[in-house]
């Protein structure tokens, strides 16, 4: 079939993403983060003045990026006097704006995040890489750059947070085998002689996001009751208390540091995120469990929340509204937007209207996707168009409805578009989360096949034309879905991952027993059933691999499955970019690789 013309082009989607995020407020002022695809894909850091003026704290080459964890998180921090410290991704080191940067930390191959700029003191998780990777809590003096160490020996750390009174540090930690998601610990560590308690967590409770209600409580998002909820317990462990018992989530999952789901206000009430997939944005009264969700222009919001006194500031979006670092007046109600992701939007009438759907896979699990129907107001559609299955990567992560333009790329050309929420996704409970446990490569996989045969027996989509396509995690789990039906025309992998043993024994220290949780202890015969490396004798549709040559999480998994599908004659494209890691930033990358996208998926609906 050919392709609708479309106004929206492959640069439009490279190029028009500013992915700002990470907004912080102080005295009519707020700072948040902008990415730079035309810069190389460095990060900066703008500040709007209480007046409204805008600027660019950084300008080319530095980039507010850190490494902790690989994945990073919030990059910087803002003192009482309005200095921002960051993270400049080149050498990892802290440094101060104050007119030209300056660095506060010595040189050495060390990596901060989580960062809180406190009396005169950065506190952070500090990660040094000297032989073995090792992590503890410190503070870094804002003037001399003299490091003190208050908590190790824990092999993560996450949310610091000082108490009122400044004689407590509460924080997260964790250990491996473990993940975030799986199991933590609230500890809180006595400043005046740094002993150290637990309050809360263990080995299966996921605690995350603590937060002091004074000196003595503080609050917390706790997953005991299967849901990630909130919670209030003293700094001793006593007095726990579910502040708003609900099926719903109120954090996600921890994989970059430095998120802020929920906040506690002047007035002592909280504005939380909550919900099941997208996290709608209300206040808490934790006196009287009342929660308000508030009336505003976005569907959902990014767990990355700022207050200042009666304002809010965060990062909120829609289907059909860009990403924005948005500001709310609780007082008066008023929203407004400060900053959008997308600065030029196509006419609404080419984006697509997600449809949030459950359905049954195999043994009756419901699953829960967003469809999105072909949209053009120009074309005439078809009963049963082409569809592709978008999948997620982490996998313990999820897809949510916000405004995407890769989507609307596609919608807008005549094919459809289901995001699947495969079991094992964050957004749906703990249960829904550990259905993956032990059962990645078949639980991903059926789910992800029952919705193709979904879109089929809902006589939504021609049947001789679905593809799939997914980064990462979930390259994985289309490679092993083409290698295990024959339901898809094609597949497209970015940095995908087809085999189980090096990607446990080379990936980066935070994954590194990740494959324990997903699969089990190594064992050859179970890893050759589920990794697609070993299954590729079964693909038997064309397939397009993309990789980045500097990927630290899996540098050489696609071009190995692309040498086994090549011997066995299976069509195959191999895609590789330098400069790029596990994650495309560079426009120049993006436009060639979704070019080459979409002329693979005219080819195999032809």
């Amino acid at each position: 079939m050919p392709f609708w013309p479309s106004p929206i082009s492959t640069t439009d989607v490279a190029r028009a993403g500013l992915y700002v995020g990470w907004p912080t407020a102080m005295g009519g002022q707020v700072w948040w983060t902008e990415d730079r695809p035309d810069e190389a894909g460095r990060t900066t850091i703008v500040h709007r003045a209480a007046d409204g003026t805008r600027t660019e704290l950084l300008q080319a080459p530095w980039n507010a990026r850190t490494r902790v964890h690989e994945y990073g998180g919030r990059p910087y921090a803002v003192a009482e006097d309005g200095r921002v410290v960051f993270t400049d991704f080149a050498d990892q080191r802290l440094y101060v704006v104050d007119g030209e940067p300056r660095p506060l930390t010595a040189e050495g191959d060390v990596r901060y995040a989580d960062l809180l700029v406190r009396d005169g003191r950065v506190w952070c998780v500090q990660e040094k890489h000297e032989g073995k990777v090792t992590r503890s809590i410190v503070s870094v003096d804002l003037g001399t750059g003299a490091v003190k160490e208050w908590a190790s020996g824990s092999d993560f750390y996450a949310y610091p947070a000082l108490s009122p009174d400044g004689q407590h540090l509460a924080y997260v930690s964790w250990s491996h085998p473990r993940m975030p998601w799986n199991g933590t610990e609230l500890r809180v560590t006595r400043l005046s002689d740094g002993n150290s308690w637990t309050v809360k967590g263990g080995s299966s409770e996921s605690i995350l996001a603590p937060q002091w209600k004074d000196d003595t409580h503080l609050y917390l998002v706790s997953d005991w009751s299967g849901w990630w909820n909130l919670y209030q317990v003293g700094i001793y462990g006593t007095s726990s208390q579910a502040l708003y018992p609900a099926e719903e989530e109120f954090a996600g999952p921890l994989w970059r540091l430095g998120g802020v789901p929920y906040l506690v206000m002047g007035d002592g009430r909280l504005a939380v995120l909550h919900g099941q997939g997208d996290m709608r944005l209300g206040v808490l009264d934790p006196e009287t469990g009342v929660l308000t969700d508030l009336d505003v222009p976005y569907s959902g919001w990014d767990p990355s929340l700022a207050v200042d006194g009666t304002t809010l500031v965060g990062v909120g979006y829609g289907s059909a509204v860009p990403r924005s670092v948005a500001r709310v007046e609780l007082v008066t109600g008023r929203v407004e937007g400060l900053r959008r992701d997308i600065q030029e939007l196509p006419d609404i009438a080419y984006l697509p209207s997600p449809r949030p759907v459950e359905f049954l896979s195999r043994f009756g699990r419901r699953v829960h996707a967003f469809v999105y129907p072909p949209s053009n107001p120009a074309a005439v559609h078809e009963d049963r168009p082409p569809y592709v299955l978008f999948v997620h990567g982490g996998p313990t992560a999820h897809s949510d409805s916000s405004l995407d333009l890769t989507k609307a790329f596609l919608t807008s050309r005549g094919l459809g578009v289901m995001d699947v929420n495969y079991g094992g996704s964050t957004g749906y409970g703990r249960a829904y989360r550990d259905r993956l446990r032990g059962q990645w490569g078949v639980v991903d996989v059926e789910d992800t096949i029952g919705a193709a045969e979904w879109l089929v027996a809902e006589g939504l989509a021609d049947p001789a034309r679905i593809a799939v396509r997914g980064g990462s995690a979930g390259g994985w789990t289309v490679m092993a879905a083409c290698c295990t039906s024959e339901v898809f025309a094609g597949g497209v992998s970015y940095y995908g991952i087809s085999a189980l043993a090096p990607l446990a024994a080379h990936t980066h220290d935070f994954e590194s027993r990740y494959v324990e949780w997903l699969v089990g202890q190594e064992d050859p015969d179970v890893y050759a059933a589920r990794e697609p490396l070993s299954l590729a004798a079964g693909v038997s549709c064309p397939m397009l691999l993309l990789q980045g040559l500097d990927d630290p999480v899996v540098p050489e998994q696609s071009a190995g499955f692309a040498e086994a599908l090549s011997e066995r004659g299976v069509p195959c494209t191999y895609l590789a970019f330098d400069g790029e890691s596990h994650g495309f930033r560079r426009a120049e990358t993006r436009t060639a690789a979704l070019a080459a996208e979409l002329a693979f998926y005219q080819q195999i609906f032809a």
